[in-house]
């Protein structure tokens, strides 16, 4: 088991407390998983009290033994409720804060209340855009463990190649390459921050399957084995010449990459192949113009306006009426992270070592998707793939 470096934690608490004053912050209260693991290295039940100056409190309900042994910070104490947060404080020389950020767009409406209750003189306002600026820019360590997760995913590549076949189903090809992941380490649980979005391994599905559409904010659906769950593979037979996506993510060590590769056996139609080629095309036009200091936006324009040239403005990152306005997405702990490679985020721009994946694919209903999707590292003289498996149509 591989626990945060102390100093690692360190620092990224530090690179917080920077924004607070700008943003006119006393203190900013951290309680949701994915953040809590990225500040305290554990996700023990609590809450991560970062003062504008000074040590972070980590204050844990349920498992304290297992916070303070998991967590390098300094100072990890046991509480009961958020009615103890004022006692906290005071018994490490912390006022109360008058303006406290917290995590507003996961943060539960009656959770938040409780808190609020607690400190009843602070103005709250969203910490959101602040830990996510933090958490945009990995360090080396990170990035290394993304590396890591990157080897899960080509095994996982590689396995598909050796057990597609026709007739076996989409459920069951999922479970085969699950289980390669899953013993090279996969933890399982695949975060998502946006509300009511949930992922699993990833999306495998084929043909007609592949280009249905689901009420996940994605270019791809799955019709899922039932509609409590409504995406990714379902019981459809994999069949001869038609499009078989391997949308995996892989997850080790707490850190996320997502790669796409399209398979078929025997071969496809020419219009699926050349839009495979074109999708190809649009990330090497990515690979060309991405630099740090580039707007996220302008990415997201001049990759969308390249793919409306190519002949896809219907059928590009979904079928038309469910386009999703996006071609890529940071990930790290999470799946959905700082930079969105999207329309309208202009003012925004990449920074060295930034991470996120990119995932050109054209859908036509009826018949299939295809695409390719590789995490990236921002370099200082342009991007550094971190997921590597070949990027050829894979015709068995």
């Amino acid at each position: 088991m591989r626990l945060t470096p102390a100093s690692e934690l360190e620092a990224r608490c530090k690179k917080l407390q920077a924004l607070m004053e700008p943003a006119g912050l006393d203190a900013v209260l951290i309680i949701q998983s994915a953040d809590l693991f990225y500040f305290t290295g554990s996700v023990q039940q609590g809450a991560l009290y970062v003062p504008a100056d000074g040590e972070p409190l980590y204050l844990v309900r349920k498992d304290y033994g297992r916070a303070r042994m998991e967590c390098g910070l300094r100072e990890v104490h046991p509480f009961t409720s958020p009615k103890d947060i004022p006692a906290r404080l005071a018994d490490f020389g912390h006022s109360l804060p008058q303006r406290l950020g917290m995590e507003l767009d996961v943060v539960p409406v009656a959770l938040f209340q409780r808190f609020q209750a607690a400190l009843p003189v602070a103005k709250v306002s969203d910490a959101t855009p602040l830990i996510r600026t933090v958490r945009a820019v990995k360090s080396a360590y990170e990035i290394d463990i993304m590396k890591d997760a990157a080897l899960q995913v080509d095994k996982v590549y590689q396995r598909a190649k050796e057990v597609i076949r026709v007739g076996i189903t989409d459920l069951e090809l999922a479970a085969e390459l699950e289980f390669v992941a899953r013993k090279e380490g996969h933890q399982g649980i695949t975060r998502m921050r946006a509300f009511n979005n949930e992922l699993f391994f990833g999306h495998i599905f084929s043909g007609v399957d592949s280009a249905a559409p689901a009420f996940l904010d994605t270019p791809l659906g799955g019709m899922g084995v039932n509609p409590s769950i409504g995406q990714g593979a379902s019981y459809k037979s994999i069949k001869a010449n038609e499009p078989i996506i391997v949308d995996f993510a892989g997850a080790f060590d707490g850190y996320l990459v997502d790669q796409t590769r399209v398979f078929c056996i025997g071969g496809l139609p020419e219009s699926l192949r050349k839009a495979y080629a074109d999708m190809c095309q649009i990330q090497e036009r990515l690979k060309e113009i991405a630099r740090p200091g580039v707007s996220w936006g302008a990415l997201y324009d001049d990759c969308h306006h390249l793919a409306c040239e190519l002949g896809y403005a219907d059928h590009f990152m979904g079928s038309k009426g469910a386009q999703v306005s996006f071609i890529g997405h940071g990930i790290g702990v999470e799946i959905d992270e700082y930079p969105f490679i999207a329309r309208g985020f202009n003012e925004q721009t990449l920074e060295e070592n930034m991470t996120f994946a990119f995932e050109p694919k054209a859908v036509y209903p009826g018949l299939g998707a295809v695409g390719i999707e590789n995490t990236f590292r921002v370099g200082g003289q342009g991007l550094k793939n971190i997921t590597f498996s070949n990027e050829e149509l894979v015709i068995l």
